[in-house]
């Protein structure tokens, strides 16, 4: 495990869309594994100014999300299809084609998680899986619990996540209570992971990720046993270590 120290969030956001930049480069036709969520907002940011630039290639890249609400399609705001096409996908040459998020319009939660499995399976090892954390700890949408989850699945989301969630929502209430998301055997099975974290908010959270026992009580505790994971977080983040 790599653990890089920034003094902020835009020098954190400016080295993780560097890391990213790379693995394009070295490999135009890369699986990337991609997160949403306020932490990687600014490395989107920073890759969209790399493509304006000239410096960046997205049309043979490929990529897979982590999750998706259930019960949100596409053309909704809060939804993370709408989320990565408004921050990503609509400002570089990424073929939509080669873009996938959970379905989460699909309420059979079975079909579903096995559909995205299935195409997992499919798009092959991801190169380089892009990750936040939450303040529970929880990698995706794997929030704490009593055994890691291997493959996609539904997720009955934590009190403590929907409180985290609800500012982007016009009320609690129009939070959704369930998500699709990767399980921890989907992440791990990663070539490289690269977690980013920014905030007084996500401290408890790393600290117990990077020094606490492996417990599925914090998801991203998990990422000690991974043989290459980069850690990219501010001074705030790192506070409790």
């Amino acid at each position: 495990m790599k653990l890089i120290k920034t003094k902020d969030y835009a020098e954190l956001s400016r080295k993780a869309a560097n890391i990213i930049a790379a693995q394009i480069t070295l490999k135009p036709d890369c699986l990337l594994g991609l997160a949403t969520g306020s932490s990687p907002v600014g490395t989107y940011e920073n890759l969209v100014s790399m493509y304006e630039k000239g410096d960046l290639d997205f049309s043979q890249v490929k990529s897979v999300n982590l999750d998706e609400y259930v019960g949100l399609d596409g053309s909704n705001d809060q939804s993370y299809r709408y989320f990565m096409n408004h921050h990503l996908f609509e400002k570089v040459n990424i073929d939509m084609a080669n873009t996938h998020v959970p379905d989460g319009t699909n309420l059979d939660n079975a079909k579903c998680c096995d559909a995205y499995n299935a195409l997992l399976k499919e798009m092959g090892t991801v190169d380089l899986q892009l990750l936040g954390i939450g303040p529970n700890g929880h990698i995706g949408f794997n929030e704490p619990d009593d055994h890691f989850e291997q493959l996609t699945h539904c997720v009955d989301l934590t009190n403590e996540t929907i409180q985290a969630n609800k500012r982007f929502f016009a009320s609690e209430a129009d939070v959704p209570r369930q998500a699709y998301s990767m399980g921890i055997g989907n992440i791990m099975s990663a070539k490289m992971i690269l977690l980013v974290a920014n905030g007084k908010n996500k401290a408890k959270a790393l600290a117990a990720a990077i020094n606490g026992p492996v417990t599925p009580q914090c998801p991203a505790s998990i990422l000690q046993f991974h043989p290459n994971v980069v850690i990219i977080a501010d001074e705030e983040a790192l506070s409790e270590l």
